[in-house]
């Protein structure tokens, strides 16, 4: 979406008064980026943790945070009525976080400050992505009001398990912000539908892992996200994606089909027999280089004098591909520690690909990239065009390599 078009659509963010509040910010940033137009609405106790400047920093607009306004002069009958008039100018609403309070009230049809009436008044699509502590979270009466909330027709955007601010671990920490974008687009039908459509994408994902005896292994540092970014962004635009992964914790993304694999030859046999099905592979996994010569049936044990490890090369996965690609368009990534650009390029030609991803690791990325939620680096492509991937989320990252290969 272009952001400078006026008939983006338009966001009515409501932030409710809890520890997440703060990552309220960096939502509206992401939001912003997207294209929407973005109005806040804040309650009280959200503003005991973020102050509206804040916002209204990022938005460009005025932040609403009270019915009426304090000062007696500017109640007029205008601002009596904006609730209605900030309702009918949104095309969605999002509450981010969705306190368990905030959840009550809209499940009751209560309505005592401005987010909670101008919600009665709204009649689009509402995404909620509640957060609090996770007692308040499994209680009954929170569980009940989202069974209410769900019949009505709103989207929420489940939180995620983790330690949180009480101290406590458990189900009830805010989602991953890229998880409520990825709602609000699909609410909006943001993601570019059908661009994809009757195309099959194969994206392999995650790490490779390769035993050394029957609890060891030797593997690397991918989380898989990257890889599951694009699946699930591939997904978004219409196409079949075929998701070859290795072990990751990561959740899977609705609607592709995953294939599980552990070794390097699993995934190279896994994407030898799907890849005549694609018209698109985009090889994002990060496959081991090395495997042991050997493998003990039994738990090598700690006593040994020493221990000496023989490795021979895997199957270079991605070069294989490069020599018979029949037609369909290859996508590869390459993770350098230093001359990313030249090692980029050399990379794309020895492999024969048509574009090829290379992000800095280690200390050149700055705490992004491997086994982190944000990714950077240069899209190089065989026509000797190059993009610059700017630090940004996975998913971000995702539909910017996207765009590009969809141009072809």
């Amino acid at each position: 979406m272009d952001p400078s078009r006026q008939d983006n659509p338009k966001i009515l963010l409501g932030v409710s008064g809890g520890v997440a509040a703060y990552k309220s910010a960096e939502l509206l940033r992401l939001l912003n980026k997207r294209g929407y137009g973005v109005e806040v609405v804040m309650t009280r106790a959200a503003r005991r943790f973020i102050q509206p400047l804040t916002f209204a920093a990022l938005s460009g607009r005025k932040v609403i945070t009270d019915l009426f306004p304090e000062d007696s002069a500017e109640s007029t009958l205008a601002s009596s009525i904006e609730h209605i008039a900030a309702a009918q100018r949104a095309n969605l609403l999002l509450i981010s976080p969705a306190t368990a309070d905030v959840l009550a009230k809209l499940a009751h049809g209560l309505a005592d400050d401005f987010l909670t009436t101008s919600s009665l008044a709204f009649r689009g699509p509402l995404v909620l992505a509640p957060a609090m502590n996770v007692n308040m979270w499994t209680h009954p009466a929170t569980q009940s009001n989202l069974a209410v909330l769900r019949e009505r027709g709103a989207r929420i955007v489940e939180p995620d398990e983790g330690e949180m601010a009480c101290g406590m671990v458990g189900p009830g920490r805010l989602a991953e912000l890229e998880r409520i974008v990825e709602a609000v687009d699909e609410e909006l039908g943001a993601a570019r539908p059908g661009e994809f459509s009757g195309q099959t994408l194969l994206i392999t994902a995650g790490p490779t892992r390769e035993p050394i005896d029957p609890v060891r292994f030797l593997s690397n540092r991918s989380s898989g996200r990257m890889g599951y970014a694009l699946a699930a962004e591939a997904c978004a635009r219409g196409a079949r994606v075929i998701l070859v992964s290795g072990p990751t914790s990561a959740t899977p993304p609705e609607g592709c089909e995953l294939v599980w694999v552990e070794t390097a030859e699993q995934m190279r046999q896994s994407v030898e027999a799907h890849s005549a099905e694609a018209s698109i592979v985009i090889m994002a996994a990060a496959v081991a280089d090395f495997r042991p010569n050997e493998l003990s049936e039994l738990k090598i044990k700690k006593s040994s004098a020493s221990l000496s490890l023989e490795l021979s090369p895997t199957t270079d996965i991605l070069a294989e591909l490069g020599q018979r690609k029949n037609g369909r368009v290859l996508v590869g990534f390459a993770a350098e520690t230093h001359d990313l650009r030249a090692e980029g390029e050399r990379k794309l030609r020895e492999k024969n690909c048509d574009f090829l991803v290379a992000n800095p690791v280690g200390e050149a990325a700055g705490g992004a990239g491997i086994d982190s939620d944000e990714n950077q680096g240069v899209l190089l492509s065989a026509s000797g065009e190059s993009v610059e991937l700017p630090r940004s989320s996975k998913r971000e990252m995702a539909r910017m390599i996207l765009d590009r290969v969809a141009r072809g």
